[in-house]
């Protein structure tokens, strides 16, 4: 008997592709990849700093992050199914105005409420990625998709490593916080010409959108994210942090329901429960995870001062920018279009599965190996083109196994993990630091710094999350065709 998922698994071999095709079409979706990254990673350096010229407290400017984070998880799915439906184009062109209208709210504000409403829209941002990948799948011909799905989705790694050298860059000498957000006006407004010039204005494959299960759904992510991003500031036992989780649960079984008993849903469960599709997800949380255990844990670790604590280098937020990550941003330039070419020659599984297993040693390495910049610089740099190949080799492993009509959907929820992986990774490592802060006296007052103990096993904790992804895909996918 043929099931959906038998014809979803066949779909991409018989997809014939264009028979021409833009040449910018690559560079607009990789660069829109890299506008999301840019603006999810842009804002982590300067929190502080926004605190201080807003006269704001860190919790009340942590929801500078977690607005952003919230809208995506709501958006997100949502944006990947009408772009299935209506047609990419229109809705990454939306996705974008609303970038920009939050990126010019956050630029000329003055208030953490009207800094905290623009990172909400710019949430929409998030919804690029699924559509990006939808777009190279239907508009690239099949001997370039996978390629091209890998350069795309490394900008990821490129566009957080060059958001927190800019930030760097733009804040030294307490810089005005704006300028952050001007440089991600300018980036939506380059957006925003190139993909209107790039991509061909194309049909949607048709169908119904779900409204309602996007709204569920929604609920349900923002319930559970927002006691993932806060429970450090509200207390891990708080009655409303349990609650949220509680209502999380309750709501994202109701979705289950729901989706199982509609004609039209946002998102065939039986897909998602797929294997390979499954593991490639767990996978990408799993890697989002480490990936914030590396860049908070190394940026808040060189800035410490080795001559009160007796670790890290002193670091001002301008050298932690340039010198130590710098250059693993520069190598993810050309890790994009390298490890699109070992997905095309070797399979993604085992691309995934030796960038998990470079993230391990990298992981390893500045757990054990911290004494010197040099050799923390190295473990970072392989820590970022862990991450980079990684999440370039996944949305090739989704797309063997969702029909073209559920690519934008797939890989929206894909996206989604990677948040969920990501915020916890950050609730967890904020909240290692913080348990562990011992108060020294400055001749500016009392600092409270963490433990050397506390980044080590911060760092253990990324290397077990590359350790998860790599058992998913030694063992939770199955063996490539080549």
């Amino acid at each position: 008997m043929t099931t959906h998922l038998d014809t979803a698994v066949e779909a991409p071999s018989a997809q014939t592709g264009p028979a021409t095709y833009s040449r910018l079409v690559l560079p607009a979706m990789a660069a829109n990849v890299f506008l999301l990254s840019l603006i999810q990673t842009v804002v982590i350096p300067a929190l502080p700093l926004i605190g201080q010229q807003l006269h704001t407290s860190a919790t009340t400017v942590g929801w500078v992050a977690t607005a952003t984070m919230l809208t995506a998880s709501a958006v997100t799915p949502l944006f990947g199914r009408l772009g299935d439906v209506f047609g990419n184009r229109r809705v990454i062109l939306v996705a974008l105005g609303l970038t920009l209208i939050g990126s010019l709210i956050a630029s000329l504000g003055d208030s953490i409420g009207v800094l905290i409403a623009g990172r909400a829209l710019q949430g929409a941002s998030f919804g690029l990625f699924p559509l990006a990948i939808s777009v190279l799948r239907h508009e690239l011909p099949p001997a370039k998709i996978a390629h091209g799905m890998s350069i795309a989705a490394s900008a990821l790694g490129f566009g957080s490593g060059f958001a927190l050298v800019a930030t760097g860059v733009l804040t030294q000498n307490d810089g005005d916080y704006h300028r952050i957000f001007w440089l991600t006006v300018a980036a939506t407004v380059a957006m925003i010409g190139l993909s209107a010039k790039a991509l061909p204005r194309r049909a949607g494959l048709g169908g119904r959108v779900d409204y309602v299960g996007a709204v569920v759904l929604g609920a349900g992510l923002v319930s559970l994210l927002l006691p993932v991003s806060q429970g450090h500031e509200w207390g891990w036992s708080a009655g409303r942090t349990i609650g949220l989780f509680i209502a999380s649960a309750v709501i994202l079984l109701g979705f289950g329901l729901l989706q199982a008993r509609s004609s039209s849903p946002l998102i065939k469960l039986s897909v998602l429960a797929h294997r390979d599709v499954l593991a490639t997800n767990l996978a990408s949380a799993f890697v989002g995870f480490a990936m914030f255990s590396v860049f908070l844990g190394a940026t808040y670790f060189v800035q410490a001062p080795e001559a009160l604590t007796g670790y890290g280098f002193g670091a001002s937020i301008l050298r932690t920018s340039v010198v130590y990550m710098l250059p693993g941003t520069l190598l993810a330039i050309p890790l994009g279009p390298i490890a699109g070419r070992y997905v095309v020659r070797h399979g993604a599984r085992r691309v995934l599965l030796g960038s998990t297993l470079i993230g391990i040693a990298s992981m390893t390495s500045l757990s054990l190996l911290h004494a010197h910049s040099l050799e923390f610089i190295v473990a970072l740099v392989a820590a970022n083109a862990a991450i980079a190949v990684a999440y370039a080799a996944m949305p090739a492993l989704l797309v063997q196994h969702v029909a073209p009509q559920d690519t934008g959907v797939a890989n929206s929820v894909n996206s989604i993990m990677r948040t969920v992986g990501g915020a916890i990774g950050s609730a967890v490592v904020i909240s290692i630091l913080a348990g562990s802060a011992q108060v020294f006296q400055t001749p500016g007052g009392p600092v409270a710094l963490p433990s050397e103990s506390a980044y080590v096993t911060a760092f253990v904790l990324g290397g077990i999350g590359f350790a998860l992804a790599a058992l998913l895909a030694a063992f939770g996918l199955r063996r490539d065709t080549h």
